[in-house]
């Protein structure tokens, strides 16, 4: 129950930002089931996560960048995944955590502009695919760059989470191999998958009431907090 709670909260969360619920969900999975457990159930958990939110708004994905995200994101997240087990998890974390702020900063100094390049969004897809596979989760590294698109807020969220429900399919089948998910485990994961499919659609429900420019500014806000933890804590 503590973790369909959890799973819920997390969803709600990262459905409204884009961003953060792996890293709500992965403490506490760790303490419950293991570290080596917890990134295969995190994985397929994010996975039914971003599938709902795919679901709710499919209509208003944006599939240009989509797919120049993808073609760098996929390949990069396979050979991160397969590195999964030999890099600190720490270093990783924090190097993702100092990315998202340099980003963010250069997008606010006006000195990253990312709407028309395709080559940035492929590069994007490259890093955020790499350190996605060998930490778990790169989703607040990604959140920025789909953010600095300027989309409508069901549109970000829906195209984000699009490129996200490709990276961890390609990386659960990657993980299955190096760390068979204990069967025991499967129930977990299909519980917390229904609490995110929830938690989705309840945060859709507040997001499409939600201004577009107070969107933008909150979501940022969140991302540097994110980010910030990130570096401080790895």
């Amino acid at each position: 129950m503590l973790l369909f709670i959890a799973a819920y909260t997390a969803a709600a969360i990262s459905s409204a930002a884009g961003f953060g619920g792996a890293l709500l969900l992965l403490p506490l999975l760790a303490a419950t089931v293991g570290v080596t457990q917890a990134v295969p159930l995190l994985t397929i958990a994010q996975l039914i996560g971003n599938l709902s939110r795919v679901g709710f708004g499919f209509t208003q994905i944006h599939w240009k960048p989509v797919g120049l995200f993808l073609l760098g994101a996929i390949p990069l997240s396979i050979l991160g995944a397969l590195s999964f087990v030999q890099l600190p998890k720490e270093l990783i974390t924090r190097t993702i955590g100092a990315a998202i702020l340099v980003f963010v900063a250069l997008r606010y100094s006006s000195l990253l502009k990312i709407k028309n390049s395709s080559a940035l969004l492929v590069a994007g897809g490259c890093i955020v695919g790499f350190l996605s596979g060998l930490a778990g989760s790169a989703g607040p590294l990604g959140a920025a760059i789909f953010l600095s698109l300027g989309l409508p807020p069901v549109a970000y969220i829906a195209s984000e989470a699009t490129t996200a429900l490709a990276m961890h399919g390609v990386k659960l089948v990657v993980y299955q191999q190096l760390i068979p998910l204990n069967q025991s485990l499967w129930f977990i994961a299909a519980l917390m998958g229904c609490a995110m499919i929830l938690g989705t659609w309840s945060a859709k429900r507040v997001i499409e009431r939600i201004p577009h420019e107070i969107f933008q500014q909150s979501v940022t806000i969140f991302l540097v907090a994110i980010a910030g933890y990130m570096v401080i804590h790895g």
